[in-house]
């Protein structure tokens, strides 16, 4: 008979453990340009640094943050800004590098 082996979903919020995962993860997700992957990993973060005390942090409700960062949410600039706050990250705007010809 062969071993028995159980396996677990992947859950990326298991690994942000740190401010720098967190910003590496969020940034990658800005990077891809999907509006819904930037919330989904707002959500994932969200439940890393947990929802309530995000909620407590940012001064929202967690049935809000909840609705927001869920599949389909679209957290209001308003919001955005509250989250990354309180996660202590900074957002920041830079000129997109073009190709050399131009």
């Amino acid at each position: 008979m062969g071993t028995n082996h159980q396996t677990k979903p992947f859950d990326t919020a298991e690994h942000l453990q740190t401010g720098d995962d967190i910003a590496a993860y969020l940034e990658a997700a800005f990077e891809d340009g999907d509006p819904a992957l930037v919330t989904h990993a707002l959500g994932v973060i969200a439940r890393a640094q947990g929802m309530s005390k995000l909620a407590r942090d940012t001064g929202l409700g967690r049935q809000n943050l909840y609705v927001a960062l869920s599949e389909g949410g679209n957290p209001t600039l308003a919001n955005f800004m509250a989250i990354t706050k309180a996660l202590g990250l900074a957002v920041r705007v830079e000129p997109v590098q073009h190709g050399a010809a131009e």
